[in-house]
Order: structure tokens, then C-alpha cells, then sequence
């Protein structure tokens, strides 16, 4: 049994859905303490309470998206950002130190969070990155427009290159996977982490549209998926009454997932995670990226590449664009049986983490070969 140290971002849930994976098979054999923050927290300490065998889930502070009027305010990002990095980040890599020092780490794992990569290269502790932001480093992204290829670079260099400054391996989940950049071939590119219920759902139409949408969704679009012609069951924005064909409820894992299992199509924001279940599970998407939120209209672009669905800006999500998406996602159904059931990439990540642990186990370095700095 090992003693595995974790870390993830706390923003959003797809960060929470790709560790609580990773622990629910880990879990059985290893000690694992989680440090996280925000939605993340909630997600996983609901998930592995307190007294729950193998593992501890630890609140942290992190990064969080700043909002004005409803929308993603990148100055505003920024400064945080840089502010959190000034006066936040240097305190809590040494508390962590004495955490992961008091705890007998053996092995780290970061989901895009900044602090313990730091630790644990101060400590000698060997460190693996799992997570889908450094797509923007590894991945040829020749195929995007060119706003998005500058975003891409800018994000990469700035945001996630702070995050992991060096790994002993680097591993990318996403639902997409273009060829690899000139000197990051040492990368490992693997599908979505698909958690238990997704991975043995027998997938069925029940004739409804399952939504998850952020927070600050704007009015319209609730009033342009009233008009799409489907039931609608939407997730995200917390239980309210019900507006007209469009049904508000609580998050609530168990249910999502159901409901994600016998929707007919899904209509969502553009997060890597949402898009990869939905993917396996063969229903088509439409997703409504933020308009300043550039990762997700890079997952956007990639997914129409694939033949799988399309996509509209949040703010341009007009009842005429969803009923015309309704109107023809039957189209898409001959491209999403080929890769219905085929996207899992749990099994390749857990080989790379048992690797490192026997590493690990037997006193050598496995070297910093997933460094997150081209060579």
C-alpha cells in the first residue's frame, strides 16, 4: 500500500469527475489525501466523507473564474490570478510540504493546481499531471482558427505552465486527440476519465434533452430550449420552478448520470469532461462555449471536426439555433457510433501511476520526462 498525495482544481466539476475516477479505483489500495477547493470540495468530500476508508479530502485556497454582469471578465481572471500568485501560492506550498511530509507521501498527482508540484519537487517526490489544459502545450492545434491558436499559446505559457512546472510523467484526458507538437513526444494522451456509471450504462433514448450550464447562462437561452420541441432537464443553475418544457434540478450525481444515460441529445456548456461522457455514450451535442472562454471553444471546434455535434457562442444561443440542431442531430448519429464505448482513458492513466509508484517503491527517479517546459 502506497500513500498518494492529490491535487486539483476546484473550479468547475470536470476536474472533480476525472480525480473521484482516479480514487475510486485507487482508493481500495492506497492512502490518498485531496486538496481542492470550491465546487470540487463539495463534489468530492459528498462523494468520499469523512471516515470513508483510503481517503481525506482537504480544503485549499485556489483560483476561481472572476464574473461582471454574468460574464467571464479576463482582466479580472488575470489579476486574481497573478494576485493569487503573489501572495497565495509561496505560503501554501510550504504548508503543503508539511502536510505531504506529515502524511509520508510517495507519489503526488495534480489536476491542474500549482502548489503541489512545487512541494513535491522541493521534497523529491516523484509527481504525475493528469489533466486536459495541457493540451494547449503538447497538442498540434494547426487546425484551429487562428484567434484560438493565439489564446492557445497565451494560456499556455501564462496559466498552465505555472500550474505544472515539472512532472515526472505528463498525461492529457481529452475527447480529442490531434498529433503531438515537435519535442512532446514523451506526452500520454488518453480519452476522457470515465467514471463507473458511464463506463456500464446501457445508453437509451427517452426522448429528452439533458442541459448543464453554468451559473451566469443567460435568461434567453433557458427561453430558446422552452421552444426546442423536447422536454428539457437542466443542471447547473439549481432547483426553481419550472419554466414551461424546462425542468430545473438540484446536481445531483446519481440522477445526472441517468438522465445523461436516456437523454436523446445534450445541449451544454464545453467542458472537456461533459463532452467526453456524452461522446461514449453516443448522443449528440450541441455545446454553447462562453464567448471569453477560450478553452472551451477549442473543445467546441474539435468536436464539430469530429462529426459529433456543433456549437454556438452562449450569447448567440437563439431559439433558432437549438430547434435547427434538434432538427438534425440524427445526422450525427454514424459519427458518434464510431466512437460510442471506445474513449475511456482510465485504464491507460492508472498503468502510468502504477508505474511510478513501483518506481517509487523501489528508491529510483523516474526523471522528469513530462515536464511541462519544451525541452
Amino acid at each position: 500500500m502506497a500513500r498518494i498525495v492529490i491535487s486539483l482544481c476546484g473550479e468547475g466539476r470536470g476536474h472533480a469527475t476525472r480525480v473521484a475516477t482516479l480514487l475510486e479505483h485507487l482508493a481500495a489500495d492506497h492512502e490518498i489525501l485531496v486538496f481542492t477547493w470550491a465546487d470540487a470540495l463539495g463534489f468530492l468530500r459528498h462523494r468520499f466523507p469523512p471516515g470513508r476508508g483510503g481517503v481525506e479530502v482537504r480544503e485549499i485556497p485556489g483560483l476561481v473564474f472572476q464574473y461582471t454582469g454574468g460574464r467571464l471578465d479576463v482582466f479580472r481572471s488575470v489579476s486574481s490570478g497573478l494576485d493569487y500568485q503573489a501572495r497565495v501560492l509561496g505560503p501554501l506550498v510550504e504548508r503543503l510540504i508539511d502536510e505531504i511530509d506529515a502524511f509520508g507521501a510517495d507519489l503526488g498527482i495534480s489536476d491542474f493546481e500549482p502548489a503541489l508540484p512545487r512541494a513535491c519537487a522541493r521534497q523529491g517526490i516523484p509527481l504525475v499531471s493528469v489533466d486536459h489544459q495541457h493540451f494547449l502545450l503538447a497538442y498540434d492545434l494547426a487546425a484551429l482558427p487562428a484567434a484560438l491558436k493565439w489564446h492557445a499559446w497565451a494560456m499556455g505559457y501564462a496559466v498552465v505552465w505555472m500550474c505544472t512546472s515539472a512532472a515526472s510523467a505528463t498525461v492529457v484526458s481529452a475527447f480529442f486527440r490531434p498529433p503531438l507538437r515537435r519535442g512532446w513526444e514523451h506526452v500520454v494522451q488518453v480519452g476522457p476519465l470515465l467514471r463507473r456509471e458511464i463506463r456500464g450504462a446501457a445508453p437509451v433514448d427517452r426522448g429528452f434533452i439533458v442541459s448543464y450550464l453554468r451559473r451566469n447562462t443567460p435568461f434567453s437561452v433557458l427561453s430558446a430550449l422552452d421552444d426546442c420541441g423536447l422536454p428539457v432537464r437542466v443542471y447547473g443553475l439549481g432547483a426553481r420552478e419550472r419554466y414551461r418544457n424546462v425542468e430545473f434540478l438540484e446536481i445531483d450525481e446519481r440522477r445526472f448520470v441517468e438522465d445523461l444515460v436516456e437523454a436523446r441529445a445534450v445541449v451544454a456548456a464545453a467542458g472537456n469532461q461533459l463532452i467526453g461522457e456524452a461522446l461514449h455514450l453516443g448522443k449528440p451535442l450541441l455545446v454553447l462555449p462562453e464567448g471569453a472562454h477560450a478553452e472551451q471553444s477549442m473543445n467546441a471546434h474539435f468536436l464539430a471536426a469530429m462529426g459529433c455535434g456543433e456549437f454556438a457562442p452562449l450569447e448567440e444561443a437563439s431559439r433558432e439555433r437549438i430547434a435547427a440542431f434538434v432538427d438534425r442531430m440524427d445526422g450525427y448519429r454514424p459519427a458518434l457510433a464510431r466512437v460510442a464505448g471506445k474513449l475511456d482513458g482510465t485504464d491507460d492513466v492508472l498503468a502510468v501511476i502504477e508505474r511510478h509508484l513501483a518506481v517509487a517503491a523501489r528508491g529510483e527517479s523516474a526523471g522528469a520526462v513530462g515536464r511541462a517546459w519544451p525541452p
